[in-house]
């Protein structure tokens, strides 16, 4: 097994999961930490299997370990046992490091929360329940759902996505978001994908519909840019691109570009 990069979740309404809220839907807590994954693939000297670990978009070494997440794991023997008794599954995570949101609780930090576990032999996600008993009884960290909806609406997840406060420091506030995971649903391009609702930009998207605007004369794409590019959405990449390159540089910006871009359109 090689590395596999984890899709991207769209905003909710987007019609790249259009028509997701009909059916059971679990709404999971999105963390603010570094994307990571754990698989178990065959040495090729040797023949033997080994732990292989990733980040967003590439493998992952003990040099080069995607911000102390591998060599956590490395060390970390639960994960030996799981993937010797499940050798098709691939986990992804977040590893819960300082990025924007740093209000989460101290016990939660430095650890591998794992929200999504992949099967690499029939090519689908499992579905929580499937999942869930596995990491349990291997002892494994792993993201609970904040409730199930059948049948919702923005509302009803509105109500979820105001009132996640899971790991959050008493007092301080909300999570970043909620990601809506259909395991029936594919899309109408034939993929599996989740959807997010991020608290920031939905507080910012309802500011601007809420709001009565001075004339008529903004360009489009000013209104586009103006509802969509929003600062979450900018510093959230700009620390993705931050940790995958293991810093900050003016060279990177054209990537930022373009991945907001990317994201945007």
């Amino acid at each position: 097994m090689a590395f596999r990069e984890y899709q991207h979740i769209e905003r909710f309404g987007n019609e790249e999961v259009e028509n997701i809220e009909l059916g059971e839907v679990y709404l999971f807590p999105k963390l603010d930490g570094t994307n990571a994954s754990l698989w178990y693939e065959v040495e090729a000297e040797r023949g033997m299997y080994q732990l292989a670990g990733g980040a967003r978009h590439r493998a992952a070494t003990l040099e080069n370990d995607n911000q102390g997440f591998f060599t956590y794991a490395h060390k970390h023997q639960p994960f030996y046992n799981f993937f010797k008794a499940n050798q098709s599954l691939r986990l992804y995570g977040e590893y819960l490091i300082p990025h924007t949101l740093k209000t989460y609780r101290e016990d939660a930090w430095r650890k591998f929360w794992i929200f999504d576990v992949y099967n690499d032999s029939s090519g689908e996600y499992l579905p929580y329940d499937t999942y869930q008993p596995l990491l349990e009884a291997a002892h494994l960290d792993y993201i609970p759902p904040l409730a199930k909806i059948k049948n919702g609406d923005m509302a009803s997840f509105v109500r979820v996505l105001e009132s996640n406060n899971f790991f959050i420091q008493d007092g301080k506030g909300i999570g970043e978001g909620i990601v809506l995971k259909n395991y029936q649903y594919y899309n109408k391009y034939g993929r599996q994908t989740w959807a997010k609702i991020i608290n920031s930009e939905f507080k910012e998207q309802h500011h601007r519909l809420m709001g009565c605007p001075e004339s008529n004369k903004t360009l489009i794409e000013e209104s586009i840019a103006n509802t969509y590019v929003t600062t979450a959405l900018c510093e959230k990449t700009h620390a993705k691109i931050s940790n995958e390159h293991e810093g900050w540089s003016s060279r990177y910006i054209p990537e930022l570009l373009g991945r907001v871009y990317h994201d945007v359109v």
